[in-house]
């Protein structure tokens, strides 16, 4: 699975690693932040929140274009890191305005349009020499894998950071308090939601009776408490920069645009010469596929809002049993290493190898069970954390996805990439199936407004769980495929560019996430919040398998 893949492939991939474990930090608890600090409503804090998320994936368009003219990949890639560090660290002053907020969010954007296209780009240039050229989607399939191990553990690192902070103060968090205390401040509350923030405040540790000087105090601390857990993207941008330079010599080979390319003496990657009718074709069958992609990140980043919003309002704030094991980073990392080493039981070309690997499993496996066995019978749940699923099962069902195929290409069955992002689609509605079927018969989040927002009806966090698992399915059948997609056909001219279109379609698709956030607190029914994803897929499918042939002869 990891052996014949150039060295600068783990470089570029443990840089980006980094980057996205600051990035997803920020994300897991950005909605949150939003209300807890200006008390916005669910619909205005998920639309700024599809502004940014469209920014960060708009700006590699002009990070693209910098790069394919002017710097190269690899100095736009480096100065996309200051930036970002810059726009973070802005991020961390507690008591900021929405001004200095909005700032912050548009350096950080653009440091991430700068930094991540061109990142991708040095990885499918590492695939053009022709030793590596078979291996490109499994190569992109492990470079998105490594993506997520950064994206698994920042929902922990933002929990541990809000927690010890609101600690320090004497509090705690509870999802109802801040929408109560900015309702009471704003004299909008209701008798019964002042009876509940009263009930509320009274099992805090901060020793406040006053309501006005209690809901001031829960607002000021917990918002800081957020700015500080941003901090973390610091940290981890700075570890980012580090691999970056330090394992520069693996992929310097693979920092080139046409325009370097052409300068050099001696050629060492050959261009492909495309006639004026061949870039034509391929520049039109990545435009069809971006339109397709549009859709899927409009469903899939609801994690980020709808989602989140889901596992506060409507989901127990408890596991118990079983679903216990994956509200611990600790399990979800041993669970993912395990899966890995017992991968490599079976493909070892040696005993020593295959027992070195069974050893390991042994060890892992028993101290899996010891740290379960020790975790307490009920466990809180912040409804952030439920988006470490995501990336774990990334992580979790790469090996098995390399794997299938693989098999599949040596039977000559398997299906091209236009046909994958096809059945992705198809996979994404069917895990907004489940969201639907769990929201039927509860109320609307319109109707909860008078109590918090939270609902009195809980589901098990089981459903969200398996949404999660589902979408990932079709993530891992379009995201890393597209992506590996985006390099093969693109024309060498305009390789930045086109991955810039590529995340550009990715910005719309995720500003057009607000608009289930602006159903969110309309009357309709919650079920038909998810409906209407799951009604946007089917349709995608439709029309990318109804186009199928072109794209597929654009690739030839």
């Amino acid at each position: 699975m990891f052996k014949n893949h150039p060295k600068g492939l783990y470089a570029l991939a443990l840089a980006n690693t980094g980057e996205r474990f600051g990035y997803y930090t920020m994300i897991a608890i950005f909605v949150l932040f939003l209300q807890a600090k200006f008390g916005l409503s669910s619909a205005a804090a998920t639309q700024l929140n599809g502004i940014f998320l469209a920014s960060v994936y708009f700006l590699p368009l002009l990070g693209g274009i910098i790069a394919d003219n002017w710097l190269g990949y690899g100095k736009t890639v480096t100065l996309g890191i200051i930036v970002m560090f810059i726009g973070y660290l802005l991020m961390t002053i507690p008591g900021m305005g929405m001004i200095p907020l909005i700032v912050a969010l548009f350096v950080i954007a653009l440091g991430t349009g700068l930094f991540k296209g061109n990142l991708q780009v040095m990885v499918g240039n590492l695939y053009d020499d022709p030793k590596y050229k078979e291996r490109r989607d499994p190569g992109f399939s492990l470079f998105y894998m490594a993506i997520n191990i950064g994206a698994m553990f920042a929902p922990a690192a933002a929990t541990e950071v809000t927690n010890f902070f609101l600690k320090k103060a004497g509090l705690f968090y509870d999802a109802k308090i801040p929408a109560l205390a900015h309702q009471f401040l704003n004299e909008t509350i209701k008798p019964e939601g002042r009876a509940e923030l009263t009930a509320l405040a009274s099992t805090q540790n901060a020793g406040i009776t006053d309501l006005t000087q209690f809901s001031h105090l829960y607002i000021d601390r917990l918002s800081e408490a957020y700015n500080y857990a941003f901090g973390v993207a610091c940290i981890s941008l700075v570890l980012s920069m580090l691999i970056f330079l330090v394992f520069r010599k693996t992929f310097k080979h693979a920092d080139y645009n046409s325009k370097q390319l052409a300068a050099q003496a001696n050629k060492t990657v050959a261009e492909p010469e495309l006639t004026k009718k061949q870039v034509s074709e391929r520049v039109v069958a990545l435009v069809l596929v971006f339109i397709v992609v549009i859709f899927f990140w409009m469903a899939f980043q609801q994690s980020s809002g709808t989602m989140t919003l889901f596992a506060r309002d409507y989901t127990q704030n408890f596991a118990e049993g079983w679903t216990r094991i994956g509200f611990s980073v600790l399990n979800l990392a041993l669970i993912a290493v395990g899966i890995y080493v017992l991968f490599n039981i079976f493909q070892s070309a040696t005993k020593k190898g295959k027992s070195i690997s069974g050893i390991v499993f042994a060890a892992i496996l028993a101290l899996l069970i010891w740290n379960y066995s020790g975790m307490s019978r009920r466990i809180d749940v912040l409804p952030q954390i439920f988006q470490q699923f995501n990336p774990f099962f990334v992580i979790a069902l790469t090996p098995f996805s390399i794997t299938i195929f693989a098999w599949l290409a040596k039977t000559g069955k398997e299906p091209s990439t236009p046909r994958k992002i096809g059945a992705g689609m198809l996979v994404a509605a069917a895990g907004f199936v489940i969201l639907a079927i769990a929201s039927y018969r509860l109320a609307s989040p319109a109707e909860l407004k008078s109590v918090g927002g939270v609902s009195p009806d809980l589901v098990s966090p089981n459903w969200l769980i398996s949404t999660y698992l589902v979408l990932t399915f079709a993530e891992l059948l379009l995201s890393p495929m597209g992506i590996s997609f985006v390099t093969k056909v693109a024309p060498p001219k305009l390789k930045g560019l086109m991955m810039g279109g590529w995340f550009a379609a990715t910005a719309i698709g995720n500003y057009l996430t607000s608009i289930p956030g602006q159903l969110w607190e309309s009357k309709i029914p919650l079920w038909a919040v998810w409906s209407v994803l799951i009604v946007l897929c089917i349709l995608s499918a439709v029309f990318i398998f109804s186009i199928m042939k072109r794209l597929e002869n654009a690739t030839k």
